[in-house]
């Protein structure tokens, strides 16, 4: 009986701002090693022997990103399931149940969140042999991590009596986020936990329970599931059905309702990453307590995280801060104060801005753009296509173009003419003129792109073959 790991790969990470973005957020980022964390979430669940291949659950606008990252792994996932809209944690928890079961009748879940730090791999298998045992028992298997401060930012667990010889503990209830003295008392008495959001149980049992306790949500998936369509690579869940399902939680539509909940105690290094601050305190620090990345210099500074991703970012006389610089965007906290940066978020959304929701460099299924220049009637980006890769064949009915190779090699279509650019040699594509970019080649290709118009945003496109199944238009 294999577990089938489960990857939720939702939200936004608006914590973890100017870094994490609607379109590229924290999961898909390398922020506590080289890995994406999403990447090392899979890299947790590879073994054959105990593992099935995992599943991925993500809306549309990551499917590529996240693709291009399994494949970087020399993963193929069970099953890459496209939420039409993001419903909570139980919708996702139904669909990856129902189609585990067209796999394996006795499939056991395990539903962990993308955004995950476990630093004690050991550990973190320990837990799951444990909770696996107690999943084929019919259990709703969580795990409770261990405190080790009186954390007010996460959701407790109070256990209770001893479930036979496992290490499991019945639950004896769900407690919402305390406040700090509070959350000081479960320390002093000892018994209650951090609840982790990972969960496990059999396909068929969480099923059975939500049938119970929230039954709008498996009627609606099942339908979502059974009217949803391949696309390559991607299953996309059937939108009208999936848009019927209540939003909730595995939590509040389960677990605090069924009598079968188990918590599985585990001390496993384990963070949410759900703030900077949470970054500073799992980074290794230097002598005056600082967890520095990228180009950075300081005098006189201490416990303060500073991270430089495009640009040198030099600090003197600073104490418990955090300073994120990105190219686009330079941010300053008190280190106990990027609670608030959602806040921040918000005020950039609510000005008209664009930097809460894309980054300056932009990915596609084909490589990345990135902005160089703008003014009026003009912007510059630097393109990079990935080996193998090409373009839509498109046309603007706004805008030119005029291509310039910086490296590699490009295959290139203008109207009926196709030719081949080496370095230093370019081409010029007039408006309504349809055209392509391929990379033949097996290094990237490096391109200067100019654009000149009346308009120059990204929805002036029209498709007309594109290798990635994107819509038409606008995509």
């Amino acid at each position: 009986m294999k577990v089938f790991p489960v990857i939720l790969s939702g939200g936004v990470g608006s914590r973890l701002w100017p870094t994490s973005r609607a379109l590229y957020p924290k999961q898909l980022l390398p922020l506590v090693s080289e890995r994406a964390m999403l990447q090392e979430t899979a890299a947790r669940v590879v073994d054959p022997a105990v593992f099935a291949a995992p599943m991925v659950i993500s809306n549309e606008d990551h499917r590529f990103v996240i693709a291009a990252q399994m494949q970087e792994m020399g993963l193929k996932p069970l099953a890459h399931v496209l939420e039409p809209e993001g419903r909570n944690t139980a919708p996702a928890a139904a669909a990856a149940a129902e189609i585990a079961l067209q796999e394996d009748e006795d499939a056991i879940l395990l539903i962990l969140p993308a955004d995950h730090h476990i630093g004690d791999q050991a550990a973190f298998l320990s837990a799951v042999s444990a909770g696996a045992a107690l999943a084929r028992d019919g259990r709703l298997v969580t795990f409770g991590i261990i405190p080790t401060a009186p954390e007010t930012g996460y959701g407790y667990i109070r256990e209770g009596a001893a479930i036979g010889e496992s290490r499991g503990r019945e639950v004896a209830t769900f407690v919402e986020k305390p406040a700090a003295a509070i959350a000081q008392t479960y320390l002093d008495e000892g018994g209650y936990y951090w609840n982790a959001g990972i969960f496990m149980f059999r396909a068929e049992t969480i099923l059975r329970e939500m049938d119970t306790h929230c039954p709008d949500i498996p009627k609606h998936v099942r339908d979502a599931v059974t009217l949803g369509s391949r696309d390559n690579d991607f299953f996309r869940l059937e939108a009208a059905s999936f848009a019927k399902c209540p939003s909730d939680s595995i939590d509040y539509a389960v677990m605090e309702h069924t009598r079968s909940a188990a918590v599985i105690p585990v001390d496993m290094d384990w963070s949410d990453i759900g703030s900077w601050s949470a970054l500073w305190e799992i980074g290794g620090k230097d002598k005056a307590g600082n967890v520095i990345s990228g180009d950075v210099l300081t005098v006189d500074a201490e416990n303060s995280y500073i991270r430089a991703e495009n640009n040198l970012v030099a600090a003197v006389g600073i104490r418990d801060l955090v300073i994120v610089e990105t190219g686009d965007v330079v941010m300053i906290s008190p280190r106990d104060r990027v609670q608030d940066v959602k806040a921040l978020v918000q005020k950039v959304a609510e000005a008209g801005r664009t930097e809460h929701h894309i980054h300056k460099r932009v990915y596609r299924p084909w490589g990345y753009y990135e902005g160089l220049d703008e003014g009026e009637r003009h912007q510059v980006k630097h393109l990079m296509v990935n080996p193998g890769a090409s373009l839509s064949l498109q046309l603007h009915h706004k805008r030119a173009e005029h291509w310039v190779v910086v490296k590699g090699e490009a295959l290139v279509t203008v109207g009926d003419k196709v030719q081949t650019l080496k370095e230093n040699e370019s081409v010029y594509i007039p408006l309504e003129t349809k055209h392509r970019l391929e990379n033949p080649g097996r290094e990237p290709l490096s391109i200067i792109e100019v654009q000149s118009g009346s308009y120059l945003g990204e929805d002036d496109i029209v498709r007309f073959d594109d290798v990635y199944g994107r819509v038409p238009e606008g995509s």
